[in-house]
């Protein structure tokens, strides 16, 4: 057996759990992109789910499943704790993933106080099992410029966590790894990056494809990607919940992808021509850092290219998942099918200009 609880070949030893129909099933942040997935995959498995949504929230992906719906601020624990009451399991995806806010502290608040406010209230309900929801995002990147994907065990350098996004997620999973050290039973999982139907906010992944659809991505950089469909990810958090090791991480990926093969896919599926400029990495960061001093700082607003997106667009994002496929049986579909889904998704429901939508010429 090895330290982290698993058996020589991989397999779990500890925490699994048994799915059930009729089980109490909390989902938080269950109006969001992987959340509503995951909402969905467990209401096919015959689950009782109750979707704890923020007010105001767009609950459009959760129309279509019958589902409890709670509205509940993340950051306020005795709502949290009324909607964990008599619940089985609890997946934890609420967090703000975005690149930028006009109050940076709203990441911590949100990402670190709303998962505290989780573990406080899955002991004090008795929850059996809480499956968080981090991020690849709080990993190092290992070899990745020689075509290694980084795993589970590539630690962050802290200095390369750039931005509160990252920096509050890389908080909040200590927060549950503390949780478990005391006794606590959680599985984490680490999503790459997902596309697919439902983006409404879209997330910043997604807004690369709608960027495209849109004719706002003149140029890219020399980077890439894990792309995974949202779908696989929803079942990649059931799997966790019942095959993963107490206490044991997970990265949920998909398929490494470089930015030109991603724009190649769009363009020969869309019909549309794909950006033709290569930007050189030190440019599109001093582009992101002149955006967020100019348009953040002084006009106090959301800057068209934050410095720690530009940052991301200059590091190959790609990722190793034989951790999750070995002990989880996670798997995926090919990226490509992600990225049609998503863009035909976009172009239906009203995200793409009038204009541009008009010069689409779909292709299988």
């Amino acid at each position: 057996m090895t330290a982290n609880g698993a058996s020589d070949d991989g397999r779990p030893l500890n925490g699994a759990a048994a799915l059930s129909a009729g089980d109490r099933v909390v989902i938080t942040g269950a109006s969001g992109f992987i959340g509503s997935a995951v909402a969905r995959a467990l209401h096919a498995r015959g689950a009782r789910v109750v979707a704890m949504v923020e007010p105001g929230a767009d609950c459009r992906n959760l129309e279509l499943i019958d589902a409890e719906r709670v509205e509940a601020d993340i950051r306020d624990a005795a709502a949290v704790r009324a909607a964990c009451a008599g619940a089985r399991f609890v997946f934890h995806l609420a967090a703000i993933y975005r690149f930028w806010a006009r109050d940076p502290r709203v990441f911590y608040h949100v990402n670190v106080g709303g998962t505290l406010n989780v573990l406080n209230a899955v002991r004090a309900v008795g929850c059996e099992r809480l499956v968080f929801t981090s991020t690849v995002g709080v990993l190092g990147l290992g070899n990745a410029w020689a075509g290694e994907g980084a795993d589970e065990t590539c630690y962050a350098d802290i200095g390369h966590l750039f931005g509160p996004y990252k920096r509050s997620k890389f908080v909040a999973e200590h927060e549950v790894l503390r949780a478990c050290a005391e006794g606590l039973d959680v599985c984490i999982v680490l999503p790459t990056f997902p596309l697919g139907a439902g983006d409404v906010a879209p997330t910043p992944t997604g807004k690369v494809v709608l960027d495209f659809l849109n004719g706002k991505m003149p140029a890219f950089t020399d980077t890439a990607l894990n792309v995974v469909h949202v779908q696989d990810l929803a079942l990649g958090h059931i799997a966790a919940l019942e095959r993963g090791g107490k206490g044991r991480s997970y990265i949920l990926g998909g398929e490494n992808m470089s930015m030109r093969a991603i724009f190649q896919a769009l363009a020969s599926y869309s019909g549309l021509p794909m950006p033709r400029l290569r930007v050189p990495r030190g440019l599109a960061v001093t582009a992101g850092a002149a955006s967020t001093l100019i348009e953040s700082r002084l006009l106090r607003r959301e800057p068209r290219v934050p410095l720690e997106a530009a940052r991301m667009t200059t590091t190959r994002m790609i990722f190793n998942d034989e951790r999750a496929r070995a002990e989880l049986g996670h798997t995926s579909r090919p990226g490509s099918e992600a990225i049609r889904e998503s863009a035909r998704w976009f172009a239906d429901n009203g995200y793409v200009t009038a204009r541009r939508r008009a010069a689409i010429k779909w292709r299988e």
